[in-house]
């Protein structure tokens, strides 16, 4: 475990964001949900600083050094048309000196809004694709073209949520260990699967037992388990560590009952949780990711799955631009 520790550690990344993001006690929260709930904290990565904040940045952080080390100077991602990965990427681009190309699915708004409006300030280009399936081909098709024109493209898959990628949201686990907070569980939204990823061989690496539960907020669970088990187990060959040092023997908790009637279609739940949090802690939610986390946190405390001794950690992944699309 020490030898992977020590590579995490001295994994090579650009910094975006040097600040640590607090972590917030949630005690109002705590006495609106009764006497039965537990402890509950937030991670505030909504509070990064830089590019509007969010989960991508930490990601990020290793994923562009290491397109930095292969010479590029462009940068080619995709997501849909409001996608925080995509406005993180941009406002990176913008920050390094790299061109940014965005392959979204989506139709080009007459007056852009939230992250649209965002790429377009932070000077991305939109390639505009018919449906999530075609992303990944376009991009490939706008890294030969940009090869053709003497560019040196990097392309960055959905999320940053590659090995590398989640290996840098890994290192954000060791801001816990500064105020002393021992959760018993971290709660979170997940999606592409580097963010659990991170934080399953963050705990791991750290020595946080704490269990880890994904909050789907659009992908079935058998399904986001078995990429968040891949992301682990290649980030153990990538760290040269075991299996076993990065958490890839620890349970993958992925919860897909918050989803409702699909990805960013907000439910009855995640409208209760964003105006709970928002009344009783002054704290906004996004509507994608965050708002079902939490949807989903509350539904298993009313649920009696925790005791009032136990101390739960939300990790608030950003994404508030998405109120605003």
């Amino acid at each position: 475990m020490a030898t992977a520790l020590a590579s995490l550690t001295s994994l090579a990344r650009v910094t975006l964001a040097p600040h640590p993001t607090p972590i917030d006690s949630l005690a109002r929260l705590r006495s609106a949900l009764g006497p039965a709930c537990p402890a509950l904290y937030m991670k505030r990565d909504d509070l990064l600083s830089f590019g509007m904040g969010g989960n991508k940045i930490r990601k990020l952080q290793t994923v562009l050094a290491e397109a930095i080390a292969s010479g590029a100077d462009t940068l080619i991602t995709c997501g849909g048309l409001q996608s925080n990965h995509c406005r993180a990427t941009a406002a990176a681009g913008a920050a390094l000196g790299m061109r940014v190309v965005l392959v979204v699915n989506g139709v080009r708004q007459d007056r852009p809004t939230g992250n649209a409006l965002l790429d377009e300030l932070f000077g991305a280009q939109v390639r505009y694709a018919s449906s999530p399936d075609e992303r990944a081909s376009m991009m490939e098709t706008v890294a030969q073209e940009l090869v053709s024109t003497g560019c040196r493209p990097f392309v960055i898959p959905l999320g940053a949520s590659t090995p590398v990628g989640a290996a840098g949201f890994a290192r954000g686990v060791e801001e816990i260990l500064a105020p002393g907070l021992r959760p018993d569980v971290i709660v979170h939204a997940s999606s592409s699967g580097g963010t659990q990823a991170g934080l399953i061989a963050g705990c791991a690496l750290y020595g946080l037992k704490a269990r880890v539960v994904g909050i789907s907020a659009d992908e079935p669970s058998d399904a986001l388990a078995a990429i968040v088990r891949g992301l682990v187990e290649e980030m153990a060959e990538r760290l040269g560590g075991s299996r076993a040092a990065l958490g890839a023997n620890r349970d993958v908790v992925v919860d897909d009952r918050f989803i409702g009637e699909g990805y960013g279609v907000p439910t009855e739940g995640s409208r209760e949780a964003l105006t709970m949090v928002a009344r009783h802690e002054g704290i906004v939610l996004d509507p994608v990711y965050t708002a079902k986390a939490m949807a989903g946190l509350i539904g298993r405390i009313r649920g009696g799955e925790f005791s009032a001794a136990e101390t739960v950690l939300f990790w608030h992944t950003g994404g508030q631009t998405g109120l605003f699309a």
